[in-house]
């Protein structure tokens, strides 16, 4: 099962606005962009300015080895044949100056700058180079300098030994070399920021381009044009979207054509009470006698009282249908709604001498629902069986909680009428009424299994039709799911 992710909520506890889709696809992808080129600036930088002191370094390194190149032992002692134009190539540079040093087998100074500074002791060995040579940062004469210390080997037939030979540099050209590289670098980078943010702007404004087409589409369409949105106008992952707006719009198709049925059947059937109510008060007019007068009042009385249960009956179904009743459901006890409906109907069913039984558990049957719908349900049902039964016929209700979370089991038997098999799947239908039940009751309304079909649906229980005892009457069977633990 997917887990959708939760809804991110104001201050007010309502659902907050999320704004613009394109801007937050800019900021999504233009803010990592962004930190990811920082990054990836520094790390080029850095990258470049490794390369370019390894490169000064060899650059170092060389004139070092050519300078040991120059150092030999002569008549015992270590001596530096540098010419004067070798010197002058040491002492200056184009971008900085270059200072050496040439010390002999006791650290003797041979030739060059006495007070160049010395090796540090915990400088390592060079392993970039087949060299003993080592690279160091200092300090000369107030200048950051970069100095090669390389151990050259010098020997004759009468001794041998090492010798140092220090070759520093001015850090001048590197630091202008790294001006350059971090200035291009830069350069380079903006430039690649700028062609890609633009690049995703168009290519966010492209890819939007079909949800704009849906929006004109919506917003263009007639007021009654409930038809289907093309899928097609969007990409695969908005078609669920456009989908699900397909399918309220057949709700909607759907809940419009049963309102506009309702509303003509519920025309025609207020039609007749009220035609008979005008002719009955013109009646009354014409009439003189008193006697006749007050009959045809009680007349007029019986069709008002007819009238008001049908309009009763048809709000009652035009509230199940649009479904406002689910936002007060809770758990109820069926058995008291039962009970209560038995002892409010237990008169009818005395006047036509009729056993009237209940059925029900000690404990008491909790379900899901709303009270005043289910009090409904079970008076239609109730209230069907009593006055479609003969007299001394029998009406029992029976209520019955189902083992293993099966639900809960509701009946309603009687040994009246019953209704054919053929018409069992018409009933509740709003105004159709078996021939039977016209014949024996030809002020009803056809509302009454209809809006417990309504009721039924509106607590997602399931109700069936079953011929009563003995094949006499009719059983009316609603199942309720559990509620509580077992239902778990």
């Amino acid at each position: 099962m997917t887990t959708l992710p939760p809804v991110i909520r104001n201050k007010h506890g309502g659902p907050a606005r999320l704004g613009s889709l394109r801007s937050q696809l800019l900021r999504w992808l233009l803010v990592p962009l962004l930190l990811l080129t920082c990054l990836n600036a520094v790390s080029v930088y850095f990258n470049a300015i490794d390369a370019a002191d390894l490169a000064y370094d060899r650059s170092l390194l060389a004139s070092t080895r050519a300078l040991a190149e120059r150092v030999a032992i002569k008549d015992g002692k270590v001596v530096a044949d540098v010419p004067y134009v070798a010197l002058d190539s040491f002492e200056t540079d184009t971008l900085g100056r270059i200072f050496y040093k040439v010390s002999g087998l006791d650290g003797e100074l041979v030739s060059g700058y006495d007070d160049l500074p010395p090796v540090p002791a915990n400088v390592p060995r060079s392993e970039a180079y087949p060299a003993l040579v080592r690279f160091y940062h200092a300090d000369y004469n107030g200048e950051p300098v970069r100095i090669a210390a390389l151990l050259q080997p010098v020997y004759d037939d009468s001794m041998r030994g090492i010798a140092l030979i220090q070759v520093g540099e001015t850090l001048n050209a590197r630091q202008a070399l790294s001006r350059k590289i971090l200035a291009e670098t830069l350069a380079w980078q903006a430039a690649f920021l700028l062609a890609t943010g633009t690049l995703i702007w168009f290519a966010v404004r492209l890819v939007l381009r079909p949800l704009m087409r849906l929006k004109h589409e919506v917003e263009t369409r007639a007021v009654s044009d409930l038809s289907d949105v093309d899928e097609a106008l969007v990409h695969r992952e908005v078609r669920p979207l456009v989908a699900a707006m397909n399918h309220t719009m057949t709700r909607l198709q759907n809940l419009i054509a049963s309102q506009r049925r309702f509303i003509a059947d519920a025309s025609h059937q207020l039609r007749t009470p009220l035609t008979i109510l005008k002719t009955q008060a013109q009646l009354a007019l014409r009439e003189n006698d008193v006697a006749a007068m007050r009959e045809i009042v009680s007349s007029i009385s019986v069709t008002t009282d007819s009238a008001i249960h049908l309009a009763n009956r048809l709000l009652t179904l035009a509230r199940i249908e649009h479904g406002s009743e689910v936002a007060a459901m809770g758990p109820v006890s069926l058995n008291e709604i039962v009970q209560q409906v038995g002892l409010e109907l237990a008169l009818a069913a005395v006047n036509k001498n009729i056993d009237l039984s209940l059925e029900a558990p000690d404990s008491k049957a909790i379900i899901f629902g709303h009270g005043l719908m289910l009090h409904e349900l079970v008076s239609n049902l109730l209230d069907n069986a009593i006055r479609y039964t003969p007299q001394g016929g029998r009406v029992s209700m029976r209520l019955e909680v189902l083992d293993e979370g099966r639900g809960t089991l509701f009946e309603v038997i009687d040994s009246g009428l019953g209704v054919p098999e053929h018409e069992r799947d018409k009933i509740f239908t709003p105004f159709y009424r078996v021939q039977a039940a016209m014949e024996t009751n030809p002020v009803g309304t056809g509302l009454g299994l209809a809006i417990v079909h309504d009721i039924v649906a509106l607590h997602g229980a399931g109700i069936t039709l079953h011929d009563g005892p003995g094949g006499q009457g009719l059983r009316v069977s609603i199942l309720f799911p559990s509620y509580g633990p077992e239902a778990q």
